[in-house]
């Protein structure tokens, strides 16, 4: 259980202790990847299904590597080869599987409300791996994990120090690209005030809901204005998977206006300003490689915290015992 849910659809839900509850569990797990043997028994007997209805790469390595390291059978499930492409229909094929007897499964849809819809027909705990346009919880979760590591360090603490989940009161954290269509922008939009920040979004005219303010952000259309005095900055590429007519001229065109390089990253941004993005990172459109590997990204950062933030969302939702993690 995460606080009283037995499943994690979204960040709307969470109370920010609830949220707390899984960042301070990510401590330990993240302790655990920086041991010479990544192995521990806490699920020893679980079985993890990982159902995926769209391609990925770090949502789904990581929760199969996390339940890996927390002993649990990991079955990795694609569409593609299965009986959905006979027309078995999703909550058949999560029937199915659940047939098997899982502990969790974890499913990334195209549908906005897929992992609801399967959470309310099975009796197995349901992860949101991604749903449309709707939410994306636990990469939400990891990166407001890999924000509290950089406050941390940014505020004077020692690289070992853990993250002070205090910190992010008084930040600002900017939310840039195609937020109209980001599931990982509207988590960060339901977790991050919840911890204390500020958040500001930008992008296109067209590339920003409306009614957006009514979660509490605050929209900008220029990018210099938007990230000025900001603590860390996320990039989002453009989702062209869920964009029906162009919403903007071209991609040389959004990158000058709204793309992030080094000359302007110098220029606008504050030294301790970090710059985060969920990837696929579409270099030279929303970053340049410069910015992308360059000192302020924590990017690699997010993707090795995802495993620890994955690790305790399944030590929690299988029910993990008293084993020492």
């Amino acid at each position: 259980m995460i606080g009283r849910h037995r499943h994690l659809i979204g960040l709307e839900d969470l109370s920010r202790e609830e949220i707390l509850e899984v960042l301070k569990l990510a401590v330990s797990m993240k302790e655990v990847l920086r041991r010479p043997l990544k192995k521990v028994p806490t699920l020893r007997g679980k079985a993890v299904v990982n159902l995926f209805f769209e391609a990925s790469t770090r949502t789904r390595s990581s929760f199969e590597t996390a339940a890996k390291i927390l002993s649990a059978d990991a079955l990795n499930w694609t569409s593609a080869g299965s009986s959905v492409t006979k027309g078995e229909t999703l909550v058949d094929t999560a029937r199915n599987l659940e047939a098997m007897r899982p502990d969790v499964l974890v499913i990334r849809h195209a549908a906005s409300g897929a992992p609801r819809l399967v959470a309310e027909s099975v009796a197995c705990s349901v992860v949101s791996a991604g749903d449309g346009a709707h939410e994306h919880p636990s990469q939400g979760l990891l990166d407001a994990f890999t924000l509290a590591e950089h406050f941390t360090r940014a505020s004077g603490a020692g690289p070992e120090a853990p993250p002070d989940f205090g910190l992010f009161a008084g930040k600002t954290v900017v939310i840039v690209g195609d937020v109209s269509h980001s599931r990982v922008a509207r988590s960060g939009l339901h977790c991050l005030p919840k911890l204390g920040a500020r958040v500001r979004v930008c992008g296109p005219p067209t590339m920003i809901p409306a009614g957006i303010e009514k979660l509490g952000a605050e929209v900008h259309y220029s990018l210099q204005k938007a990230v000025e005095g900001a603590d860390a900055v996320m990039m989002l590429r453009i989702q062209h998977e869920r964009i029906g007519d162009p919403l903007i001229p071209n991609t040389r065109e959004y990158s000058r206006l709204w793309g992030l390089n080094a000359r302007k990253a110098a220029d606008w941004l504050t030294p301790q300003c970090c710059i985060l993005h969920p990837g696929p990172i579409n270099r030279g459109v929303e970053l340049s490689p410069d910015v992308a590997d360059g000192p302020r990204s924590v990017i690699l950062d997010q993707v090795q915290n995802g495993v620890a933030v994955r690790m305790a969302i399944l030590y929690l939702l299988a029910g993990g015992g008293a084993a020492d993690v």
